[in-house]
């Protein structure tokens, strides 16, 4: 018997496979919904920070974020735990904020998975949504 949860759609409470996210009947909508808030929450995101490449995210940070993450592919954080995870994202040790050295140097960098870099980016700017 496979383990349920609910419909995530608003006001449906019909239960769902575990890791399905809507129910047959809002599977189309709630879709097109997640889809607009992520397009409403990038928009949003660009319209107050700029966007990546403004914000010093261009081709070159492109290609030093390949070759960190060609040299070194496992997330530090869960490597640390005894877990082993595909990193995705680059992440400044120390916080750049705008600092060019701080930017560029390679050993302030590090191969973190999203949901720890999501986590140490949130801890250091004081919660996800913090506005900046």
């Amino acid at each position: 018997m496979p383990i349920l949860t609910l419909c995530k759609y608003p006001g449906c409470r019909k239960p769902v496979p575990l890791g399905a996210k809507y129910c047959k009947a809002h599977r189309a909508t709630g879709e097109a919904r997640d889809a607009k808030f992520a397009a409403d929450r990038d928009r949003r995101r660009t319209e107050r920070a700029g966007s990546s490449s403004a914000r010093g995210y261009g081709y070159r940070w492109q290609r030093l974020r390949a070759r960190i993450l060609a040299a070194h592919p496992l997330c530090v954080e869960c490597e640390k735990r005894g877990i082993i995870k595909l990193a995705t994202d680059v992440d400044h040790i120390r916080p750049h904020k705008g600092n060019p050295f701080l930017m560029w140097d390679e050993e302030n960098l590090q191969p973190l998975c999203h949901e720890c870099h999501s986590r140490k980016t949130a801890r250091e700017d004081g919660g996800f949504g913090n506005g900046g």
